[in-house]
């Protein structure tokens, strides 16, 4: 069976701070250090393959991570300011994130899904919160600074480590010219995302909506196909997918890739 689902409107809520941190390394004296900069975009490409990302809100002392400013901005962010802790307090941006997503929540009723990017147990009320108002809840943090609580209270908790990982997706260097290697990436990155929520194939036109959703911009006729179908046959042939047709409606699916 297909495996169509209803588009979510998504609403996603950083404790950026916290996402930072998790990438670092705690020293001996206990502080956490930064460590590299979070991917925020592949975060939210992710998301988008479970919906349409309607809102974006980060907070943090932007000042101590004034380097992530202008990714953020690019990416359509909404950064909201909260003053170093030694003024505020520890919990600061927490009460702000929280009161901001409870706010939204009894005002947005569009709004089904909340992506709280944190894995601070801090946030576990608020999840129970949303999620008694009907709310979908996903959570993602790093593996090593997730709270065991908040994970299991979310409806489904994603580590950033997995969405970093390309564990599984065949390499197609080699076996299209280089300027289709855009294309590849993103039809496979998605294929790989769609395959862990899917229970069984997923149809073509669940795969091109969400790399529409991943890249607005999005048109096989750039790479030239003259339609999607064409471009999941070519990869099919190069032995890099596994794909069907529905003898009666004539739509392709993805059963996924070869090993």
């Amino acid at each position: 069976m297909n495996s169509e689902t209803i588009q979510s409107s998504i609403a996603v809520f950083i404790d950026y701070e916290n996402l930072a941190l998790g990438t670092g390394k705690r020293r001996r004296n206990g502080h956490q250090e930064p460590g590299p900069t979070p991917d925020v975009k592949r975060i939210l490409e992710r998301l988008v393959d479970k919906g349409r990302i309607v809102a974006k809100r980060a907070y943090c002392d932007w000042q101590r991570f004034d380097n992530a400013v202008t990714p953020m901005h690019e990416l359509g962010i909404e950064l909201i300011e909260i003053p170093d802790r030694a003024y505020t307090g520890k919990n600061s941006a927490d009460i702000r994130l929280s009161v901001d997503a409870v706010e939204m929540c009894l005002t947005k009723d569009h709004i089904d899904t909340f992506a709280i990017l944190s894995g601070d147990s801090d946030f576990s009320p608020l999840v129970s919160k949303l999620k008694e108002f009907g709310k979908t809840v996903i959570g993602v943090g790093m593996k090593e600074s997730t709270s065991t609580l908040l994970a299991e209270v979310c409806d489904e908790f994603i580590f950033y480590e997995d969405i970093a990982s390309t564990a599984g997706i065949p390499s197609f260097e080699g076996k299209v010219p280089k300027e289709k290697y855009p294309c590849y990436e993103l039809l496979f990155e998605t294929v790989d995302a769609l395959e862990r929520e899917a229970d069984g194939a997923v149809v073509a036109s669940r795969i091109k909506d969400t790399m529409r959703r991943k890249k607005p911009q999005f048109s096989e006729r750039t790479y030239g196909y003259r339609s999607f179908s064409n471009l999941l046959r070519e990869a099919s042939k190069l032995g890099l997918i596994e794909i069907h047709q529905d003898p009666k409606s004539g739509t392709i699916a993805v059963d996924g890739f070869c090993e």
